[in-house]
């Protein structure tokens, strides 16, 4: 299972030490233990005179509550708060979310149990001209297209209550060269009530502290025969620094093929909040390994919030803000699948508060540990069988003849 790939795939080792095989078959039953189940509440909340939706997730546990508050009032974006009680309820003034100052118009109440709040705001589409890339480049993505504005995007919403799940698809305002003709940006939100893994790649191990976003461009016709894409997101500066972004690697990849990286941006809080992604995405609906992009993250740096697209969604619980952090995720490389295969590209991602859930080794993998490491044992102790059986006695006795 264990194989080399490219370097912006996360690099292990193939001939991993007996030591360490034998640590992490120690140590993976303990990771296997569940995780705490919550109930989980879905609602879509309208207001204003031209109907605007919320949508809000209330996942409460046995002693705290989380709340996802997702809208495309502006860019798309999502509020994240953790209180430590169950009865912690959320509050939308809907006459100040819609005003030019919507500072207070959304609430998370009592405000004395909030124990974490963050938020996330999707500003761009990028896209670049990988054609452009040359040998060596500092900046592999190619030549940038000017990007569009998903605060300038028209956002149409659907939802499964029973399924917990969600869908925001958009396609610009005002689209002169009718690149979105035939194609939309789509923002897919599931939450869980427990832990698990969905049925198809990256298949991230998701517990019920967090909930799932797949973001799908599909249809959209680029601006060049091998146009390269990417998402810029941004979030709040916690005062001290912006979130730090830690890299993860396995031996194990039997979940997302010839990927051995996790990617983590975890902000600097207790508890903290996390945002996890395997560094891959997909140009295909049949996800595999033969559809699988790389998946490339900048660092991130501190941005002033006028120079960003503005989210009413995130002004309204935390104020206005001077200062965000900012960081761009690009998918693809200029050789390989792309999204100009079949004009299709999905990336996703989890977003939770608390421990990130971390990938143990898989039954597959531990059976080959397993047999790796029992096949030796088995064959010395066969040996010696073999020779205590076919040693003679030995006697002083000699005989005459």
């Amino acid at each position: 299972m264990c194989r080399c790939w490219e370097p912006y795939w996360g690099w292990v080792p193939c001939a991993p030490t007996p030591w360490l095989l034998l640590s992490l078959v120690c140590a993976a039953p303990f990771s296997l233990l569940g995780e705490e189940i919550r109930q989980v509440y879905m609602e879509v909340i309208s207001g204003g005179p031209n109907p605007q939706n919320l949508l809000h997730i209330r996942a409460v546990g046995t002693n705290s509550t989380l709340h996802y508050v997702w809208g495309t009032l502006g860019p798309p974006a999502v509020v994240l708060v953790a209180t430590n009680t169950t009865q912690s309820v959320l509050s939308v003034n809907w006459s100040l979310l819609l005003s030019p100052d919507p500072d207070g118009g959304l609430m998370v109440l009592p405000k004395d149990s909030i124990q974490f709040s963050s938020a996330l705001v999707f500003t761009r589409l990028l896209e670049f001209d990988s054609t452009k890339v040359s040998k060596g480049a500092a900046q592999p993505s190619g030549k940038p297209y000017p990007p569009y504005s998903l605060a300038e995007f028209s956002w149409n919403s659907s939802w499964d209550l029973t399924t917990l799940s969600s869908a925001f698809r958009g396609h610009p305002v005002d689209d002169p060269t009718g690149a979105f003709a035939n194609g939309s940006l789509a923002f897919k939100v599931q939450a869980f009530s427990g832990s698990g893994r969905p049925a198809q790649p990256p298949r991230l191990l998701h517990s019920a502290d967090a909930c799932q976003l797949e973001v799908a461009l599909v249809g959209a016709s680029p601006r060049g025969n091998h146009s390269l894409f990417g998402l810029e997101v941004a979030t709040l500066d916690t005062g001290l620094s912006c979130p730090s972004v830690k890299e993860l690697h396995f031996i194990d990849d039997e979940y997302a093929p010839a990927v051995f990286q996790l990617d983590q941006l975890l902000w600097d809080s207790s508890p903290s909040g996390f945002m996890q992604w395997r560094p891959v995405a997909f140009s295909q609906k049949q996800r595999g390994r033969e559809s699988a992009l790389p998946c490339q993250v900048s660092s991130l740096n501190y941005t002033l919030a006028h120079s960003l697209p503005r989210s009413p969604v995130v002004q309204a619980f935390f104020g206005s803000q001077k200062n965000l952090c900012a960081f761009t995720l690009t998918f693809g490389a200029p050789t390989g699948p792309g999204y100009w295969d079949e004009h299709y590209l999905s990336w996703s991602m989890l977003l939770g508060v608390g421990v990130p859930p971390v990938d143990s080794l898989s039954p597959l993998v531990l059976g080959i540990i397993a047999v790796a490491l029992g096949t030796p044992g088995l064959l010395l102790l066969g040996g010696g069988l073999f020779l205590l059986l076919r040693h003679k006695p030995y006697s002083e006795y000699q005989s005459i003849n």
